[in-house]
């Protein structure tokens, strides 16, 4: 069969969009590297979900102040508390996609909200690319000092042979301490009697004065009470020991539960869109800092495990976050609109 001139026609522009196609591909990769080269030439805004003091604001700003210094250009911390955190993730997934707004992701508005609201005005797997896991906080599940609970096992043997729920407290509903709260009971098959506070140190208060039977507040908010012997660590909700509290064992060791696993986390997305030379800077360098023998100790002071890693690596952690809490908030009936 010949070939006509319309078909000739047609498949000489269907090879020239194709050279078009292929040199716009070779000239956004040339210019992504070029803007990752010259890349950060003004300032950085860092902005988080949470008002000052918090674990995620004390690591964004002893980062930033490192990066500040080896990027020659101010690091601006921004708090935007409010809502669960969903008015900063909504400001940073509407932000130029240029690297210069980092968002400092957490636990909570990037994995259980996605578990706790039916909508909101941000997804963080679609709306944001992973630039590096920062930290693992963990929980600590205390008590008062004066409780009669000798350990964790202790603690569920009563709450097995009462007649009421035992209550403990949380930073509020939907909070990574509510939903470590929830895993646990799930798991040993006994039901807790949920008392949200607005933050962690209204609950370690009620704590102390003998309103709740336990709490669960981060490493940084209770290794004080802790150490000045006002509460008693009973475990730590992470995989492993905490170097800053080596006599409080995991909830694994108390009780035997291999896949018991509630931290807090931190760590840096930026909006989808950005140059991925951009988002392989701010992964080395932050990367860098955070290995740092000075940062690295700092956060280890304040209950904080050093992460670190690849981009990739945080996007498939936020995978399994999103997943496990979803899960867990479905088994509790756990809602939020």
């Amino acid at each position: 069969m010949s070939t006509g001139p319309l078909q000739k026609e047609t498949t000489m522009f269907s090879g020239i969009r194709n050279i078009v196609r292929l040199v716009a591909v070779v000239a956004l990769t040339l210019c992504g590297a070029a803007y990752g080269k010259d890349w950060p030439a003004q300032p950085v805004k860092i902005v988080l979900p949470y008002p000052p003091g918090g674990a995620s604001d004390i690591t964004a700003r002893l980062l930033g102040d490192k990066l500040g210094a080896a990027w020659k250009v101010p690091v601006v911390i921004e708090n935007r508390p409010g809502a669960n955190g969903i008015v900063a993730n909504e400001l940073v997934a509407k932000s130029p996609a240029d690297g210069y707004t980092v968002l400092m992701a957490n636990l909570g508005p990037n994995a259980i909200n996605h578990a706790v609201y039916a909508k909101l005005p941000y997804d963080s797997s679609r709306d944001f690319l992973p630039v590096i896991l920062t930290t693992k906080v963990p929980l600590v599940l205390v008590t008062a000092a004066n409780a009669p609970i000798k350990d964790l096992k202790d603690l569920i043997e009563q709450a097995r042979g009462k007649s009421s729920p035992v209550a403990y407290g949380s930073a509020g509903i939907g909070a990574g301490s509510h939903m470590a709260g929830e895993l646990l009971a799930s798991m040993v098959g006994v039901k807790f009697l949920h008392v949200p506070y607005k933050g962690d140190s209204p609950a370690l208060s009620d704590l102390m004065g003998g309103q709740i039977v336990f709490a669960l507040p981060t490493a940084l908010a209770a290794t004080p009470h802790i150490k000045s012997g006002r509460v008693k660590a009973l475990a730590v909700t992470s995989e492993s020991r905490l170097p800053s509290l080596p006599d409080v064992p995991t909830v694994n060791e108390s009780l035997g539960l291999r896949e018991y696993s509630a931290v807090s986390w931190g760590g840096f997305m930026v909006p989808v869109g950005t140059p991925q030379a951009v988002v392989d800077k701010l992964n080395a360098d932050i990367g860098r800092v955070l290995q740092s023998n000075e940062i690295k100790t700092k956060l280890q002071e304040q209950g904080a495990i050093v992460v670190g890693g690849t981009s990739d690596e945080f996007g498939g952690f936020l995978k399994n976050e999103l997943t496990k809490w979803k899960r867990v908030a479905g088994a509790a009936k756990i809602r939020l609109d």
